[in-house]
C-alpha cells in the first residue's frame, strides 16, 4: 500500500537529518551561522523537510545549544517544515514554544537498547510520549498551530545488544504510537542490520496496519543504505530520511558509519525518474560547508565523487517503471 504525499510535484520526500542526527556525535561544535548557512542551502537545492536539532539539554551534548537560535532562523525560510528531536516531554515543551513544525520521537524496540539510551523501557516510553500528545492537543487549543509528532522506531531491523528484533514487536510499538496520536510514524535500521528482503517484508507489513505516513531511517553501516532506500520504495514507502555526505552512526554500534548518503539516495530516485523536487547539482555543492567546518570528518558518497553521469536529467514525472 502506498502512501499520499501533500505535494503534486513530488513523488517521494526526502527529510535532512544531519543537523541533528549527523552532527549530535560531532565533537567539534559546528558553528551556528554555519548551520543556517546549511539549512538555507539545502532549502535553496530543494530540501523542504529539514530536522534541524535536537532538544537534548545542552550539557549532554552541547552542539545543539544554539537550538533556539537556529530555529529562529529556520523558520524565515518560507515552505519549509522545520523539524527537531525531542527526548522526552521537557524536550517537547521547548519544542513547542520554539514554534517547530514537527517534533520527532524516537523509541527503540530493543529494550536494551532503550534503556541503554534513555533509561526507559519501550512501554515506559510510549506512556511518555502519550503526556506529549496531551501537552501538544492542549498547546494547539492556545496557540491555534497544531505541531506534527512523529513517533520513530528504533533498532526496528536489529540490534547489536539484543541481536535480531521480532517483527511483530515493531508492529506492536508502531500500533501502540498511532493510537497514541502519532502523525507519523519512522522504521529506522539504527544499527545497519537490514537487507532489502528484511526492509521490505517489514515496512509493507507495518503499511497494512497503521493509517498514518511511514518514514524509513536507514544507515549505511554496511553499505546497504541505498539499495534498502529502494525495497522500502517497492514496499510503498514514500517518505525517506537522509544524512548530507553520509555524516552520523549510532554510539551503540561499534565500528558504524553513518546515516544513509542523502544526495546519493535522491541521485538514485531521479535517475529512476521518481521527482525529489532537489536540485542534484545544488545538493552536491551544499558538502562544501560541511568540509569546510570539518575538515577531519569522514564524508561519504559516491555522487559527490564521481559527479552526475553525462546527459543525466532530472526526473520531471513519475516513470511508468517506477509506478
Amino acid at each position: 500500500m502506498s502512501q499520499e504525499l501533500n505535494r503534486d510535484d513530488v513523488d517521494v520526500y526526502i527529510r535532512e537529518v544531519g543537523l541533528r542526527d549527523g552532527l549530535q556525535n560531532v565533537k567539534t561544535f559546528f558553528p551556528t551561522e554555519a548551520k543556517k548557512e546549511w539549512i538555507s542551502a539545502e532549502a535553496a537545492a530543494g530540501v523542504i523537510d529539514i530536522e534541524v536539532c535536537s532538544f537534548v539539554p545542552p550539557k549532554l551534548i552541547p552542539q545543539f545549544a544554539d537550538a533556539l537560535e537556529v530555529i529562529e532562523e529556520a523558520k524565515k525560510m518560507g515552505n519549509l517544515n522545520v523539524c527537531a528531536l525531542m527526548p522526552n516531554l521537557k524536550g517537547a515543551e521547548r519544542g513547542i514554544e520554539a514554534g517547530v513544525d514537527q517534533l520527532n520521537y524516537v523509541t527503540s524496540v530493543s529494550e536494551t537498547h532503550n534503556l541503554q539510551n534513555v533509561r526507559r523501557t519501550p512501554a515506559q516510553s510510549v506512556e511518555e510520549f502519550k503526556a506529549i500528545v496531551e501537552c501538544r492537543d492542549r498547546r494547539a487549543e492556545e496557540t491555534g498551530k497544531r505541531v506534527t509528532l512523529l513517533a520513530g522506531c528504533a533498532t526496528a531491523f536489529g540490534c547489536t545488544l539484543e541481536g535480531d528484533i521480532d517483527s511483530s514487536s515493531v508492529v506492536s510499538v508502531a500500533r501502540q504510537f498511532v493510537e497514541s496520536g502519532a502523525d507519523e510514524i519512522s522504521l529506522a535500521d539504527t544499527v545497519g542490520y537490514a537487507n532489502p528482503s528484511q526492509i521490505k517484508a517489514l515496512c509493507a507489513e507495518i503499511l497494512d496496519v497503521v493509517d498514518v505516513p511511514v518514514t524509513i531511517h536507514l544507515h549505511d553501516t554496511r553499505g546497504m543504505g541505498v539499495v534498502n532506500a529502494f525495497a522500502a520504495y517497492e514496499a510503498g514507502i514514500r517518505r525517506f530520511d537522509g544524512c548530507l555526505a553520509g555524516l552520523g552512526g549510532c554510539p551503540w554500534a561499534p565500528g558504524a558509519t553513518g546515516n544513509v548518503v542523502l544526495e546519493d539516495m535522491a541521485f538514485m530516485f531521479e535517475g529512476m525518474g521518481v521527482r525529489t523536487g532537489i536540485d542534484l547539482k545544488k545538493l552536491c555543492t551544499v558538502r562544501d560547508i560541511i568540509t569546510r567546518e570539518l575538515p577531519d570528518e569522514q564524508l561519504c558518497g559516491g555522487l559527490a565523487k564521481a559527479g552526475l553521469p553525462l546527459n543525466f536529467s532530472q526526473a520531471t514525472r513519475l516513470s511508468a517503471a517506477a509506478e
